[in-house]
């Protein structure tokens, strides 16, 4: 299995950005899709879910503010973000449920 993340920056506080990602190797409109994050110095953190079925789930910082959605018939992840605050500024990768693998991740910097 494959993953490309793309479509991170640098941006404004309060300001959005869509991430993408490409996943390639496995069944891709089977699987759980997951989005995570790594800030400077701290571990890899869970960000969003979403089933294949379409029920979603998000860690509270980003609810409200970050959105996550698919595109099976492009096998493309998204993660839509707005309001960014900088506390968000992080690397991020997507991969599926219970993976060991993971992409290169795409930088995301909320800075003025």
């Amino acid at each position: 299995e494959q993953y490309a993340e793309s479509g991170g920056g640098l941006v404004q506080p309060g300001g959005s950005l869509r991430l993408s990602c490409a996943g390639s190797g496995f069944p891709f409109s089977e699987e759980i899709m997951t989005w995570h994050r790594q800030a400077p110095e701290k571990a890899r953190e869970w960000v969003a879910t979403l089933f294949p079925g379409g029920a979603t789930f998000y860690t509270d910082s980003v609810k409200g503010r970050f959105t996550i959605s698919r595109d099976d018939t492009k096998n493309l992840l998204y993660l839509n973000m707005s309001s960014l605050k900088p506390e968000d500024t992080a690397v991020y990768y997507c991969q599926k449920a219970q993976s060991s693998t993971w992409g290169q991740g795409t930088q995301v910097t909320v800075s003025s």
